[in-house]
């Protein structure tokens, strides 16, 4: 009986040779990326449509989780751009406890993944579905934040669709505030140009800071007001109580497929996020602990009013180039913010909404990989096709389906790539072996005549369900019916239950045509599996050679 065995979280790794010298790495570590994820925090808890509380006690509580259950050494978990979409969506349709049934539902399901040790087969998603979901997040992001970002003036809410919402854009454009206009847009400003001056000082801290002063200058001196967290959002920096959200079987059911999307998105994004760590620090992450320290991070956050996290790699970066060594620099990040939470939450009112549109548009920039797309267009054109289908549904739709679209045609795509690499020949007069034998083992080879009323079909590649019906349509092209057919199997590594079904056909087709089938080269594996549904009876076991040579003189005792 197969059984699991759970590794340990990183942090009981790392803390056997733990000493002071790397206290006091991840100790600065700690404090600068907790300065640098409180703006993000607060960024994020806002757009996903929750308080800027809610966005901060995420960074802390799921900061703390992913560090301490983790299987990466320098992960920094938090709110990240990534679920903004999905967040605003669920809270729009199920609200604040549809999302905290949904977040809890998808931890399950990460926990579940890592325990069946299933944190390896996150990998196989084609690139140019992340990519494109990626970049439609980040275009998403973007129109999110283009009213607070220029300060229009709309009536009601503006609309969820994203052609609706820039055609509601263009309509209003004429509102313009211009004050508003200006920080936001200076706060893109400095952003982008706090890394020339200083790349240790995360320049969206700098824009939050510059532009709150700005603001309150303003408004005092000039009577110009522009809009704040406050104006929209009461701040109460509370402890916050475990609420276990009611989970009822009904409300769980319509839940299951946006917890999926969470759970699938985290998992990618905190595994791109460890993988890419792990090229830098030179140590691989423990992928399946990995999404057990994820999913106890989501399990967590929203019984204490947090939302759906994930592993962030710009917080992550962060760490690595401040000297983060271990997950106590993620766990020194989480207190840093629970203690900002608490003495310097209240002066969050003060920040300028426009300055939170300027930081996220900068997110939705890094986001957008734009690069990566001009260099995936050089790639096959099914690749190309497959990313921009999933930018246009991600966009146009939901990033739920454009998951669940994207991996489907994927697959479809993979299946047919298989299909093509495997092929299907006939050989009715001679078989050369020097041509796929190595003659420096075997020397003494000849040509191999294939008696009449014999033919020889090789199949090269995997026999599945979508190669069998290209098996036929080759037998079907060939005028005469032989009395002996070899069926060459050297190169089938395996073959699935369509396989099985179409080789059965043809032997007992062939059996009423008078034709005797012969197997050539089967390997252990594929062979164990025609033993297993009864195909040494069908065919008979001495009809089953070990090569080619046998399968011939077989073809003539037959005859």
């Amino acid at each position: 009986m197969k059984t699991f065995h759970l590794s340990k979280p990183e942090l009981f790794h790392t803390l056997k040779d733990y000493n002071k010298q790397k206290f006091t790495a991840d100790l600065m570590a700690g404090i600068i990326v907790g300065i640098v994820a409180l703006p993000l925090a607060i960024a994020f808890g806002i757009a996903s449509g929750v308080s800027p509380e809610k966005g901060i006690l995420t960074a802390i509580i799921a900061g703390f989780a992913i560090s301490a259950f983790g299987g990466s050494r320098v992960q920094i978990g938090g709110p990240t751009g990534a679920f903004i979409i999905i967040i605003y969506g669920i809270i729009q349709e199920y609200g604040l406890t549809g999302l905290a049934i949904a977040t809890v539902l998808a931890g399950l399901f990460l926990i579940l993944l890592g325990v069946l040790r299933l944190g390896t087969i996150i990998r196989y998603i084609p690139y140019p579905i992340i990519v494109g979901f990626t970049s439609g997040i980040a275009l998403t992001i973007f129109s999110t934040q283009v009213k607070d970002l220029l300060g229009l003036h709309i009536e009601g809410s503006v609309p969820a669709d994203f052609i609706e919402k820039w055609i509601c854009y263009f309509q209003n454009f004429g509102t313009v505030d211009l004050a508003t206009a200006a920080v936001g847009i200076l706060s893109v400003v400095i952003i982008a140009c706090t890394p020339f001056v200083s790349k240790k000082i995360p320049g969206s801290l700098v824009a939050i800071i510059v532009m709150t002063i700005a603001g309150i200058i303003l408004n005092n001196q000039f009577g110009i007001h522009v809009d704040t967290i406050g104006d929209r959002f009461e701040i109460n920096p509370a402890v916050p109580e475990a609420d276990i959200p009611a989970l009822d079987w009904e409300r769980i059911k319509g839940l299951i497929s946006p917890a999926i999307t969470i759970a699938v998105l985290g998992a990618i994004e905190s595994l791109l996020s460890a993988t890419v760590a792990d090229g830098i620090i030179g140590h691989r992450h423990d992928s399946n602990q990995e999404l057990i320290g994820q999913g106890v991070a989501n399990v967590l956050s929203p019984i204490f009013g947090g939302i759906p996290a994930t592993g962030a790699i710009a917080r992550t970066m962060t760490n690595i180039n401040n000297g983060g060594k271990t997950p106590i620099a993620g766990i020194i990040h989480a207190i840093v913010l629970l203690l900002i939470y608490f003495f310097l939450m209240p002066y969050a009112k003060y920040i300028p909404m426009a300055c939170l549109a300027g930081v996220l548009v900068v997110v939705s920039y890094n986001m957008s990989g734009w690069r990566t797309v001009r260099e995936l267009m050089h790639n096959p054109k099914s690749d190309i096709f497959v990313l921009w289908l999933t930018f246009i549904l991600t966009v146009i739709f939901d990033l739920t389906i454009a998951i669940e679209v994207g991996l489907m045609l994927a697959c479809l795509l993979c299946m047919r790539r298989m299909a093509e690499t495997t092929r299907v020949s006939v050989l009715t007069d001679e078989i050369d072996p020097t041509a796929e034998t190595d003659l420096a083992e075997n020397p003494n080879l000849e040509h191999l005549t294939i008696p009449k009323q014999v033919e020889v079909y090789e199949i090269n590649g995997p026999y599945f369900f979508g190669i069998a019906n290209k098996f036929e349509e080759v037998m079907a092209r060939m005028k005469e019916r032989p009395k002996v057919r070899i069926i060459r199997m050297r190169k089938v590594p395996f073959i699935d239950s369509t396989g099985m079904h179409n080789l059965t056909n043809l032997i007992k087709m062939s059996e009423k045509e008078g034709i005797k089938v012969i197997l050539s080269g089967v390997n252990d594996y594929v062979r164990g599996i025609l033993a297993k549904n009864g195909f040494n009876e069908l065919i008979g076991e001495e009809n089953i050679c070990p090569n080619i040579n046998v399968a011939l003189e077989k073809a003539k005792v037959v005859q």
